[in-house]
């Protein structure tokens, strides 16, 4: 019978395996439903290894809201290494889901959230392994419908071939909008088989199906066109815009991992979206407006959090964590209620030109004093105009000292290289600036005992970027800039010991870079990159360019293309781009504006804070900005130390969730705190680096 448990056949491989631990589920507030009970039922899969997937905010937050439906069964599953593979293979073992052990091939929907291209081989696998074809066309009324999601999805052309059905934007009403569908289809006996289900669920725009589009080709390899072929369904999909961040306060009860896991807290989104502008950044492009969560949220957020996990450290995350208009508030608010307890909190990296000590101080204030993280991205003022970060190398230079002078003794520096119209002197300007950093350190300190790491990663063209039509930097040149700057540093005998030094080779980002702005034609890639080993690409022990490059000159190669065509050449304005089909607010002139902006090195303020550019987002969305302050107060108001009662904890979880109102304040208002990196949460881990990408 389907939905039995694989527990018993699969306990006597464990042994055999490194970190058996991860396969066990049972974590601290994990969910496990009867299945009979359910009429929908839903497999989601983080396509890498658990210890990075069990963390991902947005895989939790679906799990907690299709579980809390009463007829809604949603149980979890990741990528298992090739130790276990190779045994799953053996002994004939699907695919299984770590809450109750149940094959992923029985589930109604297999929902795969993509936050990297180079998780592509690992979807693969998981397809494989559970028995589900690899191709949509060939997958029958028993197989699961397979539905991606996350911020790669953005552009999921590269895998059209792979999967049914893929969800734009915000999940947490669009998974029940699809159980609706999928329910009631059900109960009618499921007629016309599940390609009348997948034409029920782009009907109510809930989904994009690749299938549903026919691409057409030129004949110097460029888009034709992309076009529908049916003429009941939206010509033009469109992401889901989640208004009203107050009223899903999730995830309530986070789960606690058994196994070690990347990011070992707590962590609470404040807000959603980013208007800085990082010509660079997809993901403060695609999740505009800016939607802030009320003070008295995150406060209840917060402490039903801790008392359902009992975490020691509290991350408040977004893309930019201190812009949120009350992020003062809210840091002094946690901090007074926090005092006499071990209760630590993080912010993600700090932006260097609204730092704040004051700020750094409440969140260190009942903790550790961990280092500071800032990330200038480019390495010359000129780049960072480029590239809309506008940051001087005397606000860096101010920022660190202000820091240095009040007890840290460590700053970490990140940048990007490969920027367009980067030249080898914008990468040595890194070198100065780290520099300036470690002098001003010292004086600011009066001790030698400073350091600082500087981190650097390849940059990546994304979709929906006013970059998507630049030319990616081959790995040559990156890994040559690199080298020179390395070599710059380390022989500059006054910084050398004081600087420490993150890089990694270019060739990883260029397979990102094929696979973020890649069409149809490269699933055969994925597909034959995949029968050939690869798995986990995005850790440097598992991948090897020289898989990608044969497979990219067999498979693309006889259609007159090929992977530098995919990377190093720049795009022309009315180029038909895969992914132009699908709408993500933002207009295309605005973006080709923005990139011609870029070119004359022009910089473009917050939009929160001056007239609207017309990204676009606001009126095609139906939506607007949110930001405070809201006039609130952080509750509850009694501190754990004090001895809170459990009815405490209830009050809050049923706190006020009216939206955060009010007109936009000056813009001293948000650099009140300091203000997070634009795109980045900490130091991004570097592709390849042997940590996750």
């Amino acid at each position: 019978m389907s939905g039995q448990s694989l527990f018993a056949r699969l306990e006597p491989l464990l042994p055999r395996v490194r970190r058996p631990v991860q396969y066990v589920g049972g974590e601290g507030n994990s969910i496990v439903k009867p299945w009979a009970s359910a009429a929908v039922r839903w497999c989601l899969m983080y396509p890498d290894a658990y210890e990075v997937g069990l963390p991902n905010q947005g895989l939790q937050i679906l799990y907690e809201i299709l579980n809390e439906q009463p007829d809604v069964l949603a149980e979890r599953t990741y990528s298992v290494w090739p130790d276990l593979e190779a045994l799953l293979r053996e002994h004939g073992l699907p695919q299984f889901t770590v809450d109750a052990h149940r094959a992923v091939g029985d589930f109604d929907l297999f929902g795969v959230s993509f936050s990297t291209e180079l998780g592509y081989t690992n979807l693969l696998t998981a397809l494989d392994l559970a028995g589900i074809p690899l191709h949509a066309r060939d997958r029958g009324d028993g197989s699961p419908i397979v539905v991606a999601g996350g911020h790669a999805a953005f552009n999921p052309e590269p895998i059209a071939d792979f999967v049914d059905a893929v969800v734009l934007g915000d999940g947490e009403q669009a998974v029940l909008g699809i159980c609706d569908v999928v329910r009631a289809w059900k109960a009618e006996g499921a007629p016309g088989g599940r390609g009348e289900l997948l034409a029920r669920l782009a009907r109510r725009r809930l989904v994009y199906v690749p299938a549903f589009f026919d691409v057409s080709y030129r004949p110097d390899g460029r888009i034709a066109a992309v076009t529908p072929n049916r003429d009941d369904i939206c010509a033009r999909p469109g992401k889901h815009t989640l208004s009203d961040l107050d009223s899903w306060p999730y995830p309530k009860a986070p789960l606690v991992p058994l196994a070690e896991t990347v990011h070992e807290r707590m962590s609470v989104e404040i807000f959603r979206g980013c208007t800085r502008g990082c010509r660079f950044c997809q993901a403060g492009m695609i999740t505009r407006p800016v939607r802030e969560r009320n003070i008295e949220t995150v406060g209840a957020m917060v402490d039903a959090g801790l008392r359902a996990t009992g975490f020691n450290e509290v991350g408040l995350l977004s893309l930019s964590s201190a812009d949120h208009t009350e992020i003062g508030r809210i840091a002094t608010g946690l901090a007074d209620r926090y005092e006499d307890s071990r209760i630590s909190l993080s912010l993600p990296s700090t932006r260097v030109d609204a730092f704040n000590v004051t700020l750094a101080n409440e969140f260190s204030r009942n903790g550790r004093r961990s280092g500071l993280t800032f990330a200038p991205e480019g390495g010359s003022e000129r780049l960072r105009r480029v590239i809309n970060k506008m940051v001087s190398a005397e606000d860096l230079v101010r920022t660190v000292s202000t820091a240095y002078a009040h007890g840290w003794r460590q700053v970490k520096l990140y940048f990007m290289c490969g920027l367009p119209t980067e030249t080898d002197q914008d990468v040595l300007e890194i070198a100065d600036l780290a520099r300036e950093v470690i002098r001003a350190g010292r004086r600011a300190s009066g001790q030698r005992d400073i350091r600082a790491t500087v981190s650097i990663g390849g940059f990546v063209p994304k979709p929906h970027t006013p970059f998507q039509w630049a030319a990616q930097a081959s790995h040559e040149v990156t890994d040559a800039r690199l080298k020179l700057l390395r070599d710059t540093v380390r022989a500059d005998r006054e910084i050398a010991r004081a600087v420490g030094f993150r890089y990694h080779d270019g060739r990883p980002g260029i397979i990102e870079g094929l696979l973020a702005r890649g069409d149809r034609r490269v699933g055969a890639v994925i597909e034959r990159v995949w029968r050939e080993g690869g798995r986990f690409d995005g850790w440097n022990e598992h991948f090897s360019f020289p898989r990608w490059e044969t497979a990219c000159a067999a498979e693309l190669e006889p259609l007159g293309v090929s992977l530098d065509w995919y990377t190093t050449r720049e795009r022309e304005e009315r180029e038909v781009l895969p992914w132009d089909h699908l709408d993500a607010g933002l207009d295309r002139d605005w973006l080709w504006a923005d990139w011609q902006e870029a070119l004359r090195e022009n910089e473009l303020d917050d939009c929160r804070w001056t007239p609207c550019y017309d990204c676009g987002v606001c009126p095609t969305m139906g939506t607007d900005t949110q930001i405070g302050p809201t006039g609130r107060s952080l509750l509850p108001v009694v501190g754990v130390s004090a001895g809170a009662r459990s009815g405490d904890a209830a009050s809050a979880a049923q706190a006020s969730t009216a939206r955060a109102a009010g007109a936009p304040g000056a813009p001293g208002a948000a650099a009140a705190g300091g203000a997070g990196a634009g795109g980045a949460v900490d130091v991004p881990p570097v592709v390849g680096s042997g940590t996750p990408a």
